[in-house]
């Protein structure tokens, strides 16, 4: 069996290379609305300050980029399509395509695999792209994470072994560091404490968690300290815990967008493993949503299409509004499903793929409406 794919045309070339243009050019200018009005302005004013330098200020804008262009060829190919496809219509070209019996599935081919690359790049920017540009930016402006954790450690039924907050954590070293020991004993649900070690410093290694300077409060059965000695140096959290522990520290305080694809993998693995329910659905959500984005991207370049399909005196403005505004409630309603999914109200197989099922709606409506 052999699969015959559609032979390239001079119309296929023509629409291409037009909504390439149309798109391009949106996507400039919706980065710069985007970059101009805050991000440009605040690296003027500190280039200006003399806390960067020309070659700095430009990486500054560089680096701010992906995140736009995230947002940008979305809302380009959007705009290119219906734009192009608006002119077609109001030059009577696109009366042409359709007296010569090109179908509307025909007509869009040369759009759909314009969008798949696009597609395919917003998916690179969301997968690598962004990540890297958010720690060169971090590198850039001299900004130290910092993150605040408390981990429990648990048995294989659940009982927690111990609990370990720290205070102050600055990469691999950790500052102010309280361990709350459990005894076996439970009293009305409250789990004892036999043992309070508060650590000054701390060093996170590969198989290990190292607390120095530590203080020990020995605890009675009945709650009350009886003892307290000082430990130079001590080991918690060996093994796996301390790998685990780590890595949740580390992207306590990281935004989903800060985080690789395959990283994000693996630490939804790991939350759902500790059994942090909100945190992982937040985090599947948006997982699925780095690959439900690009699609998106298809989509509006279909939708943009059907917008332009319009009658000679039909008023452009109409299809233009109708756009932007399918745009606009896309994005300001990404939050809501976020919640959604966190607060475990919705499925995040639900609260990702529902815009996109909405758009498939939209799609399929105004092709009913159209008649085409």
């Amino acid at each position: 069996m052999t699969i015959k794919f559609p032979k390239i045309t001079i119309y296929d070339r023509y629409i291409f290379r037009q909504v390439t243009m149309a798109t391009l050019v949106a996507v400039l200018l919706f980065t710069i609305v985007w970059i101009a009005p805050e991000i440009l302005l605040n690296i003027i004013k500190a280039a200006l300050a003399g806390n960067y330098g020309f070659k700095t200020a430009i990486l500054l804008l560089f680096y701010e980029l992906p995140k736009i262009l995230d947002k940008a060829f979305p809302v380009g190919l959007l705009l290119g399509t219906l734009f192009t496809f608006d002119k077609l219509s109001k030059d009577s070209e696109m009366t042409i395509f359709r007296a010569v019996g090109m179908a509307f599935q025909r007509i869009v081919i040369p759009i759909v695999f314009l969008s798949i690359f696009f597609s395919y790049f917003c998916f690179l920017l969301r997968d690598s792209g962004i990540p890297f540009a958010e720690n060169k930016l971090r590198a850039i402006r001299g900004q130290v994470a910092t993150a605040q954790y408390i981990y429990t450690q648990k048995d294989e039924t659940g009982h927690p072994l111990a609990a370990v907050i720290v205070s102050k954590a600055v990469g691999k070293e950790l500052n102010n560091v309280l361990v709350l020991d459990f005894a076996n004993h439970v009293y009305q649900d409250v789990h004892q404490l036999s043992n309070i070690y508060s650590a000054k410093t701390g060093t996170v290694e590969d198989d290990k968690w190292v607390l120095e300077d530590i203080t020990n409060y020995n605890i009675s059965n009945d709650g009350i300290y009886f003892d307290i000695d000082h430990i130079d140096k001590m080991s918690i959290l060996n093994g796996v815990d301390a790998k685990n522990a780590y890595t949740l520290m580390k992207y306590s305080t990281v935004k989903e967008r800060d985080i690789s694809t395959k990283d994000l993998k693996s630490y939804i693995k790991l939350l759902k493993k500790e059994n942090l329910s909100e945190e992982y659905n937040y985090m599947l959500n948006k997982y699925i949503q780095r690959y439900m984005h690009p699609f998106v991207c298809v989509l509006l370049a279909i939708l943009g299409c059907l917008l332009g399909f319009s009658k000679p005196r039909e008023q452009r403005l109409i299809g233009f509004t109708v756009g932007i505004g399918f745009v606009f409630v896309y994005y300001i309603t990404l939050p809501f499903f976020d919640m959604l999914a966190e607060k475990e109200i919705l499925s995040p197989y639900i609260t990702a793929t529902f815009p996109t099922i909405a758009f498939l709606a939209a799609i399929y409506i105004l092709y009913k409406i159209k008649d085409l």
